[in-house]
């Protein structure tokens, strides 16, 4: 049931428990997407797993029931910001935006991975915690359809990139594309294949 950790900080007397989780770090271009989720039930009709084990069609079924079911909080950080402070500070920024963003304040925060985020409250890092927090998981769901759904617009105004297939990420059709006519004003310029 992947409440393990959920469980593990109610019996430390935390009632309000957010799970944290990103979509986006490694695409050459778009955003990176954080998504903070306190779960108000943790009975769900749709499979709640870590977004990458599941189709987009599963993921948008569990997606519209995430979002009845929990408080959702997302950060959205652009490839500009990106840039300009690299990476992996940019999804710790996305990450706060997205606990900040909650309706309501968490006690504790689940965050996915090993990395640190500057918030207030007391959380936990854990390695691989979509697969292993419902909490997070759902967290990882709400990310990931958020940029999914960014990215189809992107693909509506640069259509000749792709960006509704690879979503930004370095496809043999990506790379392709970016070395015959060059990036498009929301790739990285400071990513591999881009700065070329």
């Amino acid at each position: 049931m992947m409440l393990y950790y959920e469980r593990k900080y109610k019996r430390k007397g935390y009632k309000l428990i957010a799970g944290v989780d990103e979509a986006g770090r490694g695409p050459l271009a778009g955003p990176v997407v954080s998504a903070a989720v306190i779960l108000k039930s943790v009975s769900f009709k749709n499979r709640i797993d870590d977004s990458k084990a599941l189709s987009a069609k599963q993921r948008e079924s569990a997606y519209i029931e995430i979002r009845q079911k929990a408080f959702v909080g997302v950060g959205i950080v652009d490839e500009k910001l990106i840039d300009k402070v690299n990476i992996l500070q940019a999804t710790r920024l996305s990450m706060k935006l997205a606990v900040s963003f909650l309706p309501v304040a968490p006690e504790f925060v689940l965050v996915d991975g090993n990395s640190p985020i500057d918030i207030e409250m007391p959380f936990d890092n854990i390695i691989d915690a979509d697969a292993k927090s419902l909490s997070v998981a759902s967290a990882s769901i709400i990310a990931k359809v958020t940029r999914d759904r960014i990215m189809a617009i992107y693909h509506k105004l640069w259509p000749e990139y792709g960006f509704s297939r690879h979503k930004g990420y370095g496809t043999k059709e990506h790379i392709d594309v970016l070395r015959k006519i060059g990036p498009s004003p929301i790739h990285r310029a400071t990513f591999k294949y881009v700065s070329l």
